[in-house]
């Protein structure tokens, strides 16, 4: 288990005595093609570490359709795979807020899922252990803002041009 973690970026900075400590509050699940693994919304108290897969992450969107009338509607953002991705639901773990988006699998995906009670059970007893894994969840979520910032600014630009061809 610890070989398999150490391939894990959030894990990147564990010795193997810290691996071995992280792997015991792992909990294995497994997911068919299909199956929905969190809810946009529902509350959220676990992450999940990817070991084989495909998922697809959405979010309900309100769409105009017409002049009056408004419906919900559901986008497909991304679609993460375990040879690229190696972690997500983090959020979950560090604020327990509810889910962000669905996340349904795109193929058979086992996956390893850390509770954010066994988290902080295990950061307050071993604080070396919980303060090297915030801090890249803390990184992983900082560049993924940059990277919505970058975003907002384009569709802010390209809502501005549109706009203003409108206007004319």
């Amino acid at each position: 288990m610890e070989e398999f973690l150490k391939n894990i970026s959030l894990f990147k900075n564990l010795n193997d005595e810290q691996l071995s400590q992280i792997s015991q509050i792992l909990k294995p699940v497994n997911y068919k093609a299909g199956e929905i693994i969190v809810i946009e919304g529902q509350k959220g108290d676990t992450m999940y570490i990817f070991k084989k897969g495909k998922v697809q992450i959405s979010h309900q969107l309100t769409l105009k359709i017409g002049s009056h009338h408004w419906e919900e509607g559901e986008k497909s953002m991304a679609i993460l795979d375990a040879e690229k991705i190696s972690f997500f639901g983090e959020m979950s773990l560090v604020t327990g807020s509810p889910r962000s988006a669905t996340i349904k699998a795109l193929s058979e995906c086992e996956l390893y899922e850390i509770s954010k009670k066994d988290f902080e059970k295990l950061a307050e007893k071993r604080p070396d252990i919980g303060y090297k894994i915030m801090k890249e969840i803390a990184a992983t979520l900082s560049h993924r803002i940059e990277g919505l910032n970058e975003n907002i600014l384009k569709l802010t630009t390209a809502l501005s041009i549109a706009l203003s061809k409108k206007k004319k």
